[in-house]
């Protein structure tokens, strides 16, 4: 490994309310003998990433007093409810202030996504520049990359549950897709019905 790629920092997602699971914050949901977040965590550190930070919102003291997050940074969203977005910004100024030269950014709602597809994007980093996603049979998904020389026009950009789709749209051209589909299943847990991925 690099050092450049030494400073590929992961960044979960999990400030979420789980509106349609009934009020149920995602980052609170069991799966495997512990919760999504600690999942999505553990994730991100077997992927390679160095140093995660995991934006909090919802029932954030909660989640801080259950969830075993050892070495995370912990960022709160004051904002989630305003949507993915404010937790993207969030994140991406907390990572401004360190030396990392990309953020790689994880859902806390996607856990069948492993550090297998982590590490290949992660692998994809060149500089920080760098624009890197996952693909799914060719189509962008989840985790994606993001070069610091990004966070400021995705921090920009970034509105409502939308985070940083408007600025990856416009960037297209820059953005190198990584195939994950034999690896990770990028289903998102966001109903009641897709409570049933969870073991």
């Amino acid at each position: 490994m690099t050092d450049d790629e030494n400073r590929v920092a992961g960044l979960v997602l999990a400030a979420g309310g789980g509106r349609r699971l009934g009020g149920r914050p995602k980052a609170l949901l069991p799966h495997r003998g512990r919760l999504l977040v600690e999942h999505a965590a553990e994730v991100l550190r077997a992927g390679g990433c160095a140093g995660v930070h995991v934006v909090l919102g919802a029932r954030a003291e909660e989640v801080r007093a259950r969830a075993a997050l050892p070495g995370c940074a912990l960022v709160d969203n004051p904002d989630w409810e305003q949507g993915m977005g404010t937790s993207l910004r969030a994140g991406l100024d907390a990572l401004a202030g360190t030396d990392a030269r990309a953020a790689l950014v994880l859902l806390v709602d996607q856990p069948g996504i492993g550090p297998e597809a982590v590490t290949r994007v992660r692998r994809a980093y060149r500089s920080p520049r760098s624009l890197v996603s996952a693909a799914y049979g060719g189509v962008r998904g989840h985790p994606v990359l993001f070069g610091a020389a990004h966070w400021a026009g995705i921090a920009a950009t970034a509105t409502g549950d939308r985070g940083a789709r408007a600025y990856l749209k416009e960037h297209a051209g820059a953005v190198e897709l990584v195939e994950c589909g034999d690896v990770a299943e990028a289903y998102d847990i966001d109903t009641e019905a897709d409570l049933a991925h969870l073991e």
